[in-house]
């Protein structure tokens, strides 16, 4: 029987080194021949990304060792890092991105060689940079690879140009920029890497420019590909200003998938690419697929039999078969609620990486000529009695105006302990990150963390998430740190006014989107007892005036307005110029590394604040970047922001070190 015991402060297996070591996700999966490779997160060997291969047989096993770390930071955000072809003598050849020098290197897996460069090293700015390859070994005297250079042309983080780009396989590049063959004329600021059509004529990919963002429109290009490999006669196919297509896939028969948000949700269309109109293929109210925050990511696969897996929902996620002719979708069995944008087809089968409430991200097998599901890589194993983790519940609240705002609550839980009846638990309100994202409806140990000590957590999918069609997307255009933080408070106060949350005892806490909305909202509403705010935005003039990367670099023209009209707009919404009113402890941690939200942000932050005996917390890691991925780094985060709330909630918790707080 489970014993009484003041919420916040209950025991629990879930410590903060097991939710470190369960952090991140399995991505990137691809097919070599018969055998299936992704890449895989180790936290415990300094957050490295991992190539992992499933031979035919079924072994597992890591590919590629320490310390090689495939990660491209293209983008900063980064893409597909990785690309292999099997071979009918000497095993696979593989090429990936290496995160340390961002150069492209081979490697034959079942040789004697350590892998090997086959890009040049610049000492310009950021220097070279490439991700979303594809592998070519019969184009070129010694077969090349296809993919998207970035390459830096000055010190600004805005200074650099992209292109497509051929590298050949022999090496002769690695010490020679100029063997680097460009494919493309810089006709967009950003590119997706090269689809190839079936019969190797043409090539098609995705572009756009500044200020838009991916989600807000793209163009479909397509070019013709000349015997000596140049592209010629490039020209748009769909696309534009107000439309978003994020991702593209040749069929066999030579026609073009893609994803298309002109109905107001991305959904699938068929496009001849000699002229024609898409033409819809399963006209639904639901996403098909998704912001474009990463390059190579990829919703559908058209299969040889003429069918297309698809991933698809409103809100949580799952994987199809749709039949284009008809229009018939057949969803698969199973628990899963979400499934990462990384599908692949191996003939009948369909490998993609799925979690839900109950399991994190595993490798998951459909064959579709059985429709058998399996798990066939990083399973999911409970490390605690599943008792200890949250029982989500899928919510609709409702906001200003009587707007629908979409959350995920998880109250409390705990086999071994239950609050006093006369005594509400705390709640923490989770603003995700992006702002353009959502949050998942899957097992996360960090909420786990926290739900199994007696703390509630509310994740809110706020106007401008994704998920829920472009209209509920655009709720923040021009209204970045007004509709998110009033949503999130929307959530919060209902939660406090139906007697789920103690009203004296909120949080709110984010990282990035998310950590800006904790801080408008904590220098923006009085809803709030303390708050969490985790590699921030909090100087919308210093970020959006070269203070972070050429992706975003524009973004908040459409978050906030064009700042050279609405300065003033820029100024009055900052946190860094509202903490005067600012009343609430708060923990601030930072990534020393970060050239995203950089830590200017944060210092900035703090010399507003110093002096006005605000209690607060300020730690920063080295060797971190934007999103925490060292293992020592996300168990000193969760265990300093428990430290927070058990001090401003009232509870005891000698488990942790105890968080010191400034004024």
């Amino acid at each position: 029987m489970a014993s009484t015991q003041a919420h916040g402060s209950w025991p629990s297996p879930i410590g903060a080194a097991l939710a470190a070591s369960h952090d991140g996700r399995p991505e990137y999966a691809g097919a070599v021949g018969d055998e299936l490779w992704w890449t895989e997160p180790r936290p415990a060997e300094a957050g490295r990304r991992a190539l992992v291969r499933r031979a035919a047989d079924g072994t597992t096993t890591t590919a590629l060792p320490a310390p090689w770390n495939a990660r491209s930071r293209v983008i900063e955000y980064g893409g597909q890092p990785w690309a292999g072809t099997a071979r009918t003598e000497g095993g696979p050849l593989i090429v990936f991105v290496h995160f340390d020098d961002q150069r492209l290197y081979a490697y034959e897996p079942d040789g004697p060689r350590e892998p090997w460069p086959l890009t040049p090293v610049s000492a310009v700015g950021g220097g070279l940079r490439w991700a979303d390859p594809r592998l070519h070994p019969d184009r070129g005297p010694a077969g090349e690879v296809w993919c998207v250079l970035e390459e830096f042309t000055g010190d600004a983080p805005t200074a650099l140009r992209r292109v497509l780009a051929a590298v050949p396989l022999d090496g002769s590049a690695a010490d020679d920029r100029s063997a680097v063959r460009e494919l493309d004329q810089e006709r967009h600021r950003f590119v997706t890497g090269p689809e190839v059509s079936p019969d190797g004529r043409r090539a098609a990919w995705i572009g756009w420019d500044h200020p838009r963002m991916p989600w807000d429109g793209t163009e479909v290009v397509v070019a013709d590909i000349a015997d000596d490999g140049t592209f010629r006669d490039a020209r748009t196919l769909v696309g534009g200003p107000d439309e978003s297509v994020p991702q593209i896939q040749w069929t066999a028969d030579g026609h073009l998938l893609l994803a298309s948000d002109r109905s107001g949700w991305w959904n699938l269309y068929r496009l001849d690419p000699d002229g024609g109109e898409p033409v819809a293929l399963c006209a639904r109210d639901e996403e098909f697929a998704g912001p474009l925050w990463k390059l190579g990511q990829v919703w559908f696969r058209p299969l040889e039999n003429g069918l297309i897996a698809t991933l698809h929902g409103k809100g949580p996620t799952t994987l199809g078969i749709l039949d284009p002719e008809t229009g018939d979708l057949v969803d698969i069995a199973g628990p899963w609620t979400e499934w990462a944008p990384t599908l692949t087809v191996q003939g009948s089968r369909v490998a993609g990486i799925a979690a839900s409430p109950h399991s994190a991200y595993e490798i998951v097998e459909l064959d579709t000529a059985t429709g058998h599901t399996r798990i066939i890589g990083a399973p999911h194993e409970d490390a605690v009695d599943p008792a200890y983790y949250p029982e989500p519940v899928v919510r609709t609240f409702t906001g200003p105006g009587g707007r629908e705002i979409h959350a995920q609550v998880y109250p409390p839980r705990n086999p071994d302990r239950t609050g006093p009846e006369d005594e509400l638990p705390p709640y923490v309100v989770w603003a995700h990150g992006g702002p353009t994202g959502h949050a998942a409806l899957v097992l996360d140990l960090e909420i786990a963390y926290f739900t199994s000590r007696g703390i509630g957590v509310a994740e809110v999918n706020y106007g401008g998430s994704t998920g829920y069609g472009r209209a509920y997307r655009n709720r923040l255009r021009g209204q970045w740190g007004v509709v998110d933080v009033e949503d999130c408070a929307a959530v919060a106060g209902a939660l406090a006014a139906e007697g789920t949350a103690d009203p004296h005892r909120l949080a709110v806490r984010g990282g990035s989107a998310g950590g800006w909305t904790a801080a408008a909202s904590l220098t923006g509403t009085d809803v709030y007892a303390c708050g969490t705010v985790i590699y921030p935005i909090l100087d919308l003039t210093g970020w959006g005036t070269d203070e972070t990367h050429d992706f975003e670099s524009h973004y908040l023209e459409t978050l906030v307005g064009p700042l050279a009209e609405v300065p003033e707009r820029y100024r009055e919404r900052s946190p860094v110029t509202r903490t005067d009113r600012l009343t609430a402890p708060f923990l601030l941690l930072q990534g020393e590394d970060d050239p995203i939200c950089p830590p200017v942000q944060c210092e900035r932050f703090l010399a507003a604040v110093e002096g006005r005996g605000i209690p607060h917390a300020y730690r920063t890691y080295p060797g971190e970047g934007h999103g925490f991925r060292r293992a020592d780094t996300m168990i000193d985060a969760v265990e300093s922001e428990l430290s927070l709330y058990a001090q401003v909630f009232g509870f005891d918790r000698p488990d942790v070190p105890p968080l010191e707080l400034k004024k």
